[in-house]
């Protein structure tokens, strides 16, 4: 007699390091709208009024290159920043907890979300960048609204626009992560630490630098470096937040 042994197959699917950071992007895709729908929104309107004005005052007898001069230094382009900043702190506060839940180590839950927040902000500066090239041809939507070409943005083409757009929105976004890394590790202590250092800091640069004579100096540095030079401070700061947020969610625990 011959007997046969049935065994029950084992599944050995692995769970590679870049199976899970995508699963937290998905996560954090579950509810589009927050990274891609909201910003241009907020985008959207501040072009639509923009657009209004412009066009009331060119009815009014304004030729369109004064009113687009007058736009110059709009800042709606920024408008979407401060709701970015937000994005950041919700990306961790309504997902940190419910992806721990189900495996994600804090590695790879940083990691993701790190990436999500690179997708964004490179579908939002290709965007602008292209909008500034656009609104330059249209000499202002062909009615003078300055909305894209303003502050910094048109002066060294689409290249550098997008860089300093990206750089920008890296920053806003772990800055909102990294506070709320914070706040989940210390909770208000650690909040009120956190102010009242950078306090202590901005003053103190603020009172060695006027002490020094050196503000200056510091403006000719800061011209000297450039837009890109600025802006690479600034992506400095990005990776410094992104760096610090994910040394203190290793110890946060979720609540």
């Amino acid at each position: 007699m011959t007997t046969a042994t049935a065994t029950s197959p084992v599944r050995t699917e692995g769970r590679s390091r870049l199976n899970e950071i995508w699963r937290i992007v998905r996560l954090h895709c579950v509810n589009p709208s927050i990274f891609f729908g909201v910003p241009w929104i907020i985008l959207g309107g501040a072009w639509a009024i923009t657009v209004v004005i412009a066009i009331i005052l060119t009815s009014a007898g304004a030729p369109v290159d004064q009113v687009l001069e007058g736009f110059r230094y709009s800042w709606a382009v920024l408008s979407p920043q401060w709701y970015l900043v937000a994005v950041g702190v919700q990306a961790i506060a309504f997902t940190f907890s419910f992806a721990l839940g189900f495996g994600t180590t804090r590695r790879d839950f940083w990691l993701g979300t790190s990436a999500m927040f690179m997708f964004v902000a490179v579908e939002m500066a290709a965007a602008i960048a292209t909008l500034v090239q656009i609104e330059k041809a249209t000499n202002g939507w062909w009615v003078g609204a300055g909305m894209f070409d303003t502050l910094w943005y048109g002066q060294e083409g689409w290249l550098v626009d997008f860089y300093t757009s990206f750089a920008l929105q890296m920053f806003v976004l772990f800055v909102g992560a990294g506070v709320t890394t914070i706040y989940m590790r210390w909770r208000m202590r650690g909040m009120l630490t956190l102010v009242a250092s950078v306090i202590v800091i901005l003053l103190g640069a603020i009172a060695a630098i006027t002490a020094a004579d050196g503000w200056m100096g510091l403006w000719e540095w800061f011209a000297s470096i450039g837009i890109v030079g600025g802006f690479t401070i600034v992506l400095g700061l990005a990776l410094v937040c992104a760096v610090g947020g994910y040394l203190v969610i290793r110890r946060a625990t979720p609540r």
